[in-house]
């Protein structure tokens, strides 16, 4: 029997760049058993998409079956359009040439392809309450003094 888990990301950032978090909840439904999941981070310095990608990898990472059906409901366009409009994969053709967070989608692209995932938009603050839990809580992330460093980035702004 195929089940279903639900992935619910927000990334957010104080500035762009500045420090960042995210969040994701993940529930799953296995017959009348219900399991959740929430996972977070803060780093000192990011920018909101990529805390919007790296919520999303995280979930999709954390889900270790490949035979279940994946719904990931984000508020991100830069994700939705991406995924659905099939983009990622002209970027990828192209080695990524001039995009940004390529460490993140080549990452992306190792969990999303081994899965049965399918994207759904979700209106930012329409009282949704998982969507407006992950937006507080990836907020509250970078609130935190033990932020991690996102090492690709910062390694990024040091060339420029």
């Amino acid at each position: 029997m195929n089940k279903i888990i639900n992935i619910y990301t927000d990334g957010s950032s104080k500035g762009n760049p500045g420090p960042g978090g995210y969040s994701v909840f993940i529930e799953k439904f296995f017959g009348y058993s219900y399991y959740r999941n929430i996972i977070y981070e803060g780093f000192r310095c990011t920018t909101n998409n990529r805390m919007e990608l790296l919520a999303v990898i995280t979930g999709l990472k954390n889900i270790r079956t490949k035979k279940n059906t994946i719904i990931v409901f984000t508020d991100s366009k830069y994700i939705i359009n991406a995924v659905n409009n099939k983009w990622i994969y002209e970027w990828e053709k192209n080695n990524f040439y001039k995009k940004k967070n390529i460490d993140l989608w080549k990452l992306f692209l190792k969990f999303f392809t081994t899965k049965l995932v399918f994207f759904h938009w979700i209106k930012s603050h329409n009282n949704h309450y998982i969507n407006e839990f992950c937006d507080k809580l990836s907020t509250m992330t970078y609130k935190n003094n033990q932020l991690k460093i996102d090492y690709n980035y910062e390694k990024l702004m040091n060339k420029k």
